[in-house]
């Protein structure tokens, strides 16, 4: 592969024209436990956001929910200004109600103070990339998505995403607002959502795959191993170079409040699998 189609893979345009390095940065894990209160260090994860966009990452996912709101309020105490290009993307929809409770609130009153606290909080005049974080059983998507709709024609979303959906849930929010992205559950050992991915490749969307570093089942161990061995890898960099290669849509956000562990998992996009590797690892 060249250098310059070996570059051009390694990024994506989200919406069409956002153009982000595929390597990015999720801030899930700079919480306390559970997700839940602020970084237990501030100053070492703001250390780790600095250090990402020092590294060339250019997007950043994070929630409202997430800490909740604490999340938000330090990628703006680290990055803010904002480095021309950088890229945050933030999700809505939870009510938090304790360490690892997410309840889901889909209520239009709820998403309107969501998206509104986003901007605040990230002090941000538009967000780039708004996702709804669930689907509430309870309330209709359409209404769920009326002030999103509302925020886009205002100025304050540029483009809208989803989060833990089937292709019926995306077509049914596409009649509503133009979809982007969608962050799934999707690792080397877990596929559930193998046709959504292939479906926003086809669709040009981005997918967005959370909890990425899960390296599968121990059936896949050995194998893993293996061609980690042969690459000079950790195992965590030979389940990214899986997903880069695995569609050129896919989109990784690896967390972490380790510093050398944020450059270990950004080294993942030197790895190239051969066509072997991949399919040794896709079995």
């Amino acid at each position: 592969m060249s250098k310059t189609s070996e570059q051009a893979a390694l990024t994506f345009k989200i919406g069409g024209d956002l153009e982000i390095n595929r390597l990015g940065y999720g801030g899930m894990q700079l919480t306390g436990f559970g997700v839940w209160g602020d970084a237990p260090n501030r100053e070492t994860a703001k250390a780790v956001l600095q250090k990402a966009v020092e590294s060339g990452v250019n997007f950043i996912d994070t929630a409202d929910s997430y800490g909740p709101h604490t999340n938000e309020k330090l990628i703006a105490d680290a990055l803010h200004p904002y480095p021309k290009g950088l890229v945050i993307a933030t999700k809505g929809g939870f009510d938090r109600t304790g360490p690892n409770q997410w309840v889901t609130n889909g209520d239009p009153d709820h998403i309107r103070q969501a998206i509104d606290g986003s901007l605040q909080r990230l002090k941000l005049e538009r967000i780039d990339l708004w996702q709804l974080h669930r689907f509430d059983p309870d309330v209709p998507v359409e209404e769920t998505l009326g002030p999103v709709v509302e925020a886009v024609q205002a100025g304050k979303i540029r483009h809208v995403g989803l989060s833990e959906v089937g292709i019926k849930e995306i077509e049914r929010a596409e009649k509503v607002v133009p979809i982007v992205s969608v962050q799934n559950l999707y690792n080397l050992g877990n596929r559930k959502w193998e046709s959504v991915l292939d479906y926003t490749a086809r669709r040009g969307m981005a997918f967005i795959p959370w909890y990425p570093l899960a390296s599968g089942p121990n059936k896949l161990a050995a194998k893993i191993r293996e061609i980690a061995e042969k690459h000079e890898a950790t195992t965590a960099q030979i389940a990214l170079a899986w997903l880069l290669k695995r569609s050129p849509n896919m989109l990784l956000i690896p967390g972490t409040s380790s510093p050398d562990h944020l450059q270990e998992n950004l080294a993942a996009d030197q790895i190239v699998l051969s066509d072997e590797d991949f399919a040794a690892l896709s079995e």
